[in-house]
């Protein structure tokens, strides 16, 4: 869609220009320039991903999302009901508009391909919604509405005064102009680090400190969470934490989920917290695992129905039990997080190309379809290919060890089999016992290798490595014994 450009009365600051293509044309009105370009960067210009990266299910509920959110702030701003609705229903190019806008504030989330929680999703519309309320007023339903169009320009004269326009003063608004999100983290950290010798922290932060949570890391929970330092304690910090101890959490653990997630204190419990969790219940997850569950992953309780709802599906589609779903929720949340379209199926096409039982490698390695295919799982294929293994060993492997592609290829495959190299056993060893990559080198594996050399005796690779301290020089004891009585 071909760009427009108009001026704007004074003080308006412009839209971020990154989420928009250069070409323009221009439509003069009082006193600056001001720049509406297309609706989305489909092309991917200026570091946005391209929506034709992502799956059309997935655009089409973040659309949903974007409605729900550019709904709820006109409604904040007094708009009945029925006149909300009528403004979304008449606002396609603009909720186009604010969905490219989370790609691009989002990208580096898409390009591994996860997807924002309903939470994420409004955290990054709202201040920009802000941003325009700022900047249009009483014309913001219009400027919505006609997207990417310029307003009426007889409304914006009616806001300005009419004023001569000389060339020399056109000129382009700069991002600087724009409330910056900078400057609302400086303001929301002076609250806690800009104090006169006569005042006091506010007390939600004080509670957080009893808590156990560091100075430090309040500040960094702030810098990029600004919203967290208008918290108020009684209202949604104490409930939150309180909730969090009821359900088993140590109080230890309740700075990192606090400064993993501080958003959980801006859900609603009754409205949100707690209806997810109940539902969660409903598709597996061990409700007495919940301090466990949190902890592990605490962005959980904060994604949609459908998301949650998606994933199981996936797993059950996978040949999943009842039972193993529970587990593998329980044990691995954050696999809720990843795409199932963009990541979690394709993952599973790629190692069911191996021969690799898909449904045992969810249920044992559910962390491994969290991985790049390109970036991660295709090297460790070629590593093992290039070493003499069969697509048929490499498939064993994985059967017997999940977890085995969720190491390092530099920092741990490579150098334990430069070791491995050194040592006595034959590569097929390693397909009868691939959890050796899951040993340390220095503190099991050339310790225990190295005892095992001066005993002059041989053991099986698994013997040297998964039997206790104590039965591994029982077992060296034998078979030093045996060898003598030959």
């Amino acid at each position: 869609m071909k760009a427009c450009s108009f001026f704007k009365p004074s003080g308006f600051p412009s839209i971020s220009r990154s989420t928009f293509p250069h070409s323009r044309t221009e439509l003069i009105v009082p006193q600056k320039v001001f720049f509406l370009r297309a609706k989305h960067a489909e092309s991917g210009i200026d570091g946005s991903v391209s929506l034709r990266l992502v799956s059309p299910s997935l655009l089409a509920a973040e659309k949903e999302e974007a409605k729900a959110v550019l709904t709820l702030f006109l409604k904040k701003q007094g708009l009945s009901n029925a006149v909300a609705a009528r403004t979304i229903n008449k606002s396609d190019p603009f909720i186009d508009h604010l969905v490219s806008r989370l790609h691009s504030v989002h990208k580096a989330r898409y390009l591994v391909g996860r997807e924002l929680t309903t939470l994420e999703i409004r955290d990054a519309l709202i201040p920009y919604l802000e941003t325009l309320l700022e900047e249009y007023e009483a014309i913001l339903v219009d400027v919505v509405e006609n997207f990417p169009n310029p307003p009426v320009k007889e409304k914006l004269e009616e806001s300005v005064h009419k004023q001569p326009i000389t060339e020399n003063s056109i000129a382009l608004v700069s991002s600087s102009s724009i409330p910056s999100l900078d400057s609302k983290k400086l303001k929301a950290l002076a609250r806690i680090t800009d104090l006169s010798p006569t005042s006091k922290l506010p007390s939600h932060i004080i509670y957080l400190l009893e808590l156990g949570m560091e100075f430090n890391a309040i500040k960094e929970v702030i810098r990029k969470f600004p919203a967290f330092a208008y918290y108020s304690l009684d209202g949604k910090i104490k409930p939150v934490v309180e909730f969090l101890l009821d359900l088993g959490v140590p109080k230890e653990d309740i700075p990192t989920i606090l400064s993993k997630r501080p958003q959980l204190c801006g859900i609603s419990l009754t409205e949100n917290l707690i209806p997810t969790m109940k539902f969660l219940e409903e598709l597996g997850v061990d409700k007495k695992q919940w301090a466990k569950v949190i902890y592990r992953f605490p962005p959980l309780l904060t994604y949609s129905r459908q998301k949650l709802q998606a994933t199981v599906d996936f797993l059950y589609e996978m040949g999943l039990s009842s039972d193993n779903v529970s587990k593998v929720l329980t044990r691995c949340p954050n696999i809720i997080s990843y795409s199932v379209e963009e990541k979690l199926r394709p993952t599973a096409n790629y190692f069911r190309s191996l021969g690799v039982n898909v449904t045992l490698l969810l249920y044992r390695a559910p962390q491994t379809f969290g991985l790049s295919i390109e970036g991660n799982l295709k090297p460790v294929t070629e590593f093992f290919l290039e070493k003499g293994y069969s697509l048929e060993d490499v498939a064993i492997m994985v059967a017997r060890y999940g977890a085995l592609y969720t190491f390092s290829l530099p920092d741990n495959l490579m150098l334990k089999w430069e070791f491995f190299l050194t040592t006595f056993y034959p590569k097929t060893e390693l397909v009868k016992f691939p959890q050796y990559f899951g040993y340390s080198l220095e503190d099991r594996i050339k310790r225990r290798y190295e005892i095992m050399r001066k005993c002059e005796v041989k053991v099986l690779l698994n013997q040297m490595l998964s039997t206790s301290e104590d039965d591994f020089h029982v077992l060296l004891k034998k078979k030093m014994q045996k060898k003598a009585n030959v």
